[in-house]
């Protein structure tokens, strides 16, 4: 059986595209393109989705995986964002405790460092304050004892004692997905490999679609919309210059690098906020057993998809973490995997990387083509609901109905249905029973049932029903769950899109990802029917992926 967003439903989904006039066609399949398609579905507006590459491929897989508030901003004096990104991360937190997690972040102080112990105190304070954080999240202010009990393995020379706060860690691709399942679950139709090549206009020169290339079988559609939203990141002015209306404010490509440790060799308790001898600000922050180091933030002009971490950025990094946990002695031997991703930033004039804000911004074109640019992952859903109250508008001034009032701030995401963000420990533990009944160890069953939240029973129900017809695959019952789970209702389509943006293993356990690629590679070509040519291009491209995660 499949549904709308199963990979075996694509062509499918592709031919309906063409069948209907939608109020909304969103080009992008970001985090942006996915709060905004949730949202005008969830008002009402009949909305497709369209993503040349694989959903959240881009920026969305490539961030430091922080839903955070952006306290460098306070430095910088863009109060509002700072009040607006740190409210919305508490929302994205609510509506999904199984893709974000607190996380106490501590900010070392030192001698001569940028941050002074009285500046510190009080910027946490007021940084408390805008975000509206809960009182038992608000920032502590320690020695240099306190500080050092929480994370030994901190620079002592200079320690003038830290500031503790809390910030948020998400998996930026599965919540990516997890929307758009929530938009598709809603009526929206999303389609990934489909690409935008041409606009339609009707005589006035207004925008009324797109003739788009399935970029898996190689047909074109032709989709029509009252409404297009450039939602691709990276791509906008790309976008912008097909509509030939590229004009005015541009964006500026800047690159973030990040490296992946094993918790044996960069044993961090505690993740560490801190700043660097060039006053860039770096995160090192433990995950399953893992510790990651990021960002570096360098202007980029080279391959869009495929942006790739140099061993100027690695050696950068290595320094940063070598200052500030000395005895650590890192070198590039330690490095376990790394990645790369892009900032769609609006270009300012004689600004730094670091210095250009990371404000969104909306553009209407002379065809109506809306372009949302700039922006942060914390803020996607305020971003969407902006642009979905022009496009409502829009609408209305074209005739259409009245839509909904934008009903995103209490609207958990898909498997976000778990009573709530108290309650999510205690139902994980419960749904892990299901698993363990379905024959996983119990530590399987709490990792599957912590990252799928209330959607972790169809992954288990796949592993029981495997079990019963003694499908084997090469793979382990946990891998299988997540493979035909990701297959039937996360369109994954080709095994990166697994290894990548269903799991992270390429970046968090890229032993793992070794291991089972071939198995991987294997299953999917028999339950998508890959042509041989397709399963050694496929495979090919993961074995790159892999390659490229791993040496730098």
């Amino acid at each position: 059986m499949t549904n709308g967003f199963a990979a075996t439903s694509r062509l499918a989904k592709l031919a309906e595209l063409e069948k209907d006039v939608f109020d909304v066609l969103v080009v992008g399949g970001g985090i942006t393109g996915a709060g905004i398609a949730l949202d005008a579905q969830r008002r009402g507006m009949k909305t497709a989705l369209i993503e040349m590459q694989d959903f959240a491929a881009g920026t969305s897989s490539r961030s430091t995986k922080l839903v955070h508030g952006g306290l460098r901003y306070l430095k910088q004096f863009e109060v509002k964002m700072v009040a607006e990104v740190g409210k919305e991360r508490a929302i994205v937190y609510e509506n999904g405790p199984h893709v974000t997690t607190p996380e106490r972040m501590l900010l070392p102080l030192y001698r001569g460092g940028t941050f002074g112990w009285l500046s510190t105190s009080l910027g946490l304070r007021l940084y408390d304050f805008l975000a509206g954080v809960k009182r038992d999240e608000r920032r502590r202010m320690l020695s240099p004892a306190d500080t050092l009990a929480l994370e030994p393995l901190l620079k002592k020379k200079g320690m003038r004692g830290g500031g503790s706060y809390v910030e948020y860690r998400t998996d930026d691709a599965r919540l990516t997905i997890e929307v758009l399942k929530k938009a598709v679950e809603s009526g929206a139709i999303a389609v990934n490999y489909t690409k935008a090549e041409q606009f339609l206009y009707d005589e006035k020169g207004r925008a009324t679609g797109v003739a788009a290339r399935d970029l898996i079988g190689g047909c074109e559609y032709r989709i029509r919309a009252r409404q297009i939203v450039n939602a691709t990141g990276p791509w906008v002015d790309t976008l912008r210059e097909l509509d030939r209306s590229k004009k005015g404010k541009t964006l500026r490509l800047t690159k973030g690098v990040h490296l992946v440790f094993d918790g044996g060799r960069f044993p961090l308790r505690q993740a560490i906020y801190f700043d660097t001898q060039d006053g860039r600000m770096v995160f090192a922050i433990p995950r399953d057993g893992k510790t990651y180091v990021g960002t570096t933030d360098t202007d980029y002009t080279g391959d869009t998809a495929q942006p790739r971490a140099s061993r100027e950025d690695r050696d950068y990094l290595l320094a940063a973490c070598n200052g500030m946990f000395p005895e650590l002695r890192l070198g590039e031997r330690d490095v376990e995997s790394s990645w790369a991703g892009l900032r769609p930033l609006i270009y300012e004039e004689g600004k730094s990387p670091s210095e250009v804000s990371r404000r969104d911004e909306i553009f209407v074109s002379p065809s109506g083509l809306v372009t949302i640019a700039g922006g942060k992952l914390t803020g996607y859903r305020k971003m969407a609901e902006t642009v979905v109250d022009r496009l409502a508008a829009s609408l209305r001034a074209d005739g259409r109905r009245p839509f909904s009032p934008c009903a995103t701030r209490e609207l958990p995401i898909s498997g976000g249905e778990v009573g709530g963000s108290d309650r999510f420990a205690q139902f994980a533990k419960k749904a892990a029973a299901s698993g363990e009944a379905a024959g996983l160890a119990t530590e399987s069953a709490l990792r599957i049932a912590s990252r799928y939240g209330s959607n972790a029973s169809a992954v288990f129900e796949r592993i029981a029903r495997r079990q019963d017809s003694g499908d084997v695959a090469g793979l382990s019952d946990e891998a299988y769950g997540m493979l035909a789970y990701a297959i039937e209702e996360e369109m994954a389509v080709k095994p990166s899109d697994f290894l990548i943006r269903r799991t992270g293993a390429l970046f968090f356990d890229i032993g793992w990802a070794r291991r089972n690629m071939a198995a991987v590679v294997d299953y999917m070509a028999d339950a998508l029917r890959y042509t041989d040519a397709q399963r050694a291009e496929y495979a090919e491209e993961a074995e790159r992926e892999l390659i490229a995660a791993s040496e730098i």
